[in-house]
């Protein structure tokens, strides 16, 4: 579908003028939509915080949307925290969080909703029940989810102001010279391809990296990424942005598989947070998935 919308009001910011104009979507939809591109000015991409001017005509494009039949599902799931607030699973690589186009169920939610008897936030709309922060299909690792709109909404706050520690390991392409480094580039949809993200200028929201060197092989580097910022594909991105691509990770780096991989070598160990209720630190930490010391298996021994 599309809308013209003509802007009355000046100085407006854009999401906040369209989520009014546009009933039927919601705030975040809107922003999604901006996010994505599909809100134009004259044939150009606008950002969300741009300010409205009377008599702008602003295009919206809204896709399609089909109805997914979100039902519980009896699929394992690997626990590592939980409580009546919140549940902290180890998404195993393969598995899609929420239902998406060609993947209408076998998600992480729908084994929450068997999981959880149906006790989760709805912050996020029906089809993203507990979701507060996600991680790609082919990531493994640590996610939390909330059970409920407090913990939901405490949660996303301390993600956006970066209280959330998210640390990540990976083999990398390429030996890194320096022992640490911060990538500090912001990242937005590619101008060129709305299926990738890319360090970008335009349309982009800040995102930054640390790494630091774990070990060096032979063509490789074993890495700790810690998040400051949480963008899609962030670490693959930054990775891929300073010459050194997530090994496996065929969008951003080497066209092939390599060592025996289907998908990315990256994984959310450690997670540190806030508990929403009790205030307590909460400090987890999971082992390395087998996909992952195979890998490290196959590239030998270290290098000095």
């Amino acid at each position: 579908m599309t809308h013209n919308v003509i802007a009355e009001d000046a100085g407006v910011r854009l999401d906040v003028f369209l989520a009014k104009m546009l009933p039927e979507l919601t705030r975040s939809a809107v922003q999604l939509l901006l996010e994505n591109g599909q809100v134009t000015l004259s044939g150009v991409p606008v950002k969300k915080n741009r300010k409205t001017v009377p008599g702008e005509v602003y295009t919206v494009e809204v896709p399609e949307v089909r109805e997914i039949e979100l039902a519980p599902q009896n699929i394992p799931l690997d626990v590592v925290y939980e409580d009546g607030d919140v549940i902290v699973v180890n998404k195993p690589r393969g598995m899609v969080v929420h239902p998406a186009p060609g993947h209408d169920d076998g998600t992480l939610v729908n084994a929450l909703l068997y999981h959880c008897a149906g006790s989760l936030s709805g912050i996020n709309g029906e089809k993203r029940p507990g979701i507060v922060h996600r991680i790609d299909k082919d990531t493994s690792g640590l996610l939390i989810v909330a059970k409920n709109d407090a913990s939901h909404n405490f949660l996303a706050e301390r993600i956006k102001t970066h209280e959330v520690a998210r640390v990540y390991e990976a083999v990398v392409c390429g030996r890194l010279g320096q022992d640490s480094g911060t990538v500090n580039a912001p990242v937005g949809r590619c101008p060129d391809d709305r299926l990738r993200m890319a360090v970008t200028e335009k349309n982009s929201r800040p995102a930054v990296t640390h790494w630091e060197v774990i070990a060096r092989y032979n063509g490789y580097t074993h890495v700790r990424c810690r998040l400051e910022t949480g963008r899609t594909h962030q670490i693959r991105v930054h990775m891929a942005h300073i010459g050194h691509p997530v090994l496996g990770d065929l969008v951003y780096g080497r066209k092939k598989p390599e060592k025996g991989l289907s998908g990315q070598c990256l994984h959310a160990r450690e997670l540190l947070f806030q508990h929403p209720r009790t205030g307590e630190e909460i400090h987890l930490v999971t082992e390395l998935p087998e996909y992952f010391r195979e890998v490290l298996g196959k590239l030998g021994e270290p290098m000095a």
